[in-house]
C-alpha cells in the first residue's frame, strides 16, 4: 500500500516501500544467496539491474510511442508500468513486471493502455486521495492502520 499510495508517478515511487517490507525482502534475498551461493558479481549485478530498472520504469518520462511499443516487447517501460499504479483494480492487477515485460504476457497480466489514457488516468489508491494522507509518518503506520479499501491483489474488477 505504501508504494501504491503515491499520488504522483515519478522516480521516487520506485523508492517508496515500507521499511519492514524492505527488511523482509532483504532477508529473503540473503536466504536465497546463502542457499544458492551465486557469485558476488551476480548478486551485485542483480541489485544494480533491479534498482536501475525500478528507477527507469517509475520515471516520469515519455518515450516516443513507436519506440515504447518496440521496447516493451523486451523490457518494462514507464508507460507500461504506470498502468499498474492506476486506481482501477483491473489495471493495478496488471503489468507487475519491473524488468522483463514478457512475464506479464506469459501470465496474462499485460494491459497495453489504461482505460482513461496516460494523461487522464488517476494514480494511487482510492482511499488515499490527498497529500495529508500520504505524509511520511502516515506512510510508516499505514500497513497497521490504513484502510485496505477495494484494492486487493488478484481481484480483476473494473
Amino acid at each position: 500500500m505504501v508504494h501504491h499510495a503515491d499520488l504522483d508517478y515519478d522516480v521516487t515511487t520506485g523508492l517508496r516501500f515500507h521499511p519492514i517490507e524492505i527488511i523482509i525482502s532483504m532477508l529473503i534475498k540473503m536466504a536465497a544467496v546463502a542457499v544458492l551461493g551465486p557469485p558476488v558479481g551476480a548478486v551485485v549485478a542483480f541489485e544494480v539491474i533491479l534498482n536501475g530498472m525500478a528507477m527507469f520504469n517509475h520515471g516520469n518520462v515519455r518515450l516516443p510511442s513507436g519506440f515504447d511499443r518496440i521496447l516493451r516487447f523486451l523490457v518494462v517501460t514507464p508507460d507500461m508500468h504506470r498502468v499498474h499504479h492506476s486506481i482501477y483494480p483491473r489495471e493495478t492487477n496488471s503489468n507487475f513486471g519491473f524488468n522483463l515485460s514478457w512475464w506479464d504476457r506469459i501470465f496474462g497480466t499485460y494491459t497495453a493502455q489504461p482505460k482513461d489514457g496516460h494523461l487522464e488516468m488517476t494514480i494511487g489508491l482510492r482511499q488515499f486521495r490527498n497529500t495529508a494522507q500520504v505524509t511520511l509518518p502516515r506512510l510508516l503506520i499505514m500497513p497497521f492502520t490504513g484502510k485496505q479499501g477495494t484494492y486487493a491483489l488478484g481481484k480483476r474488477g473494473t
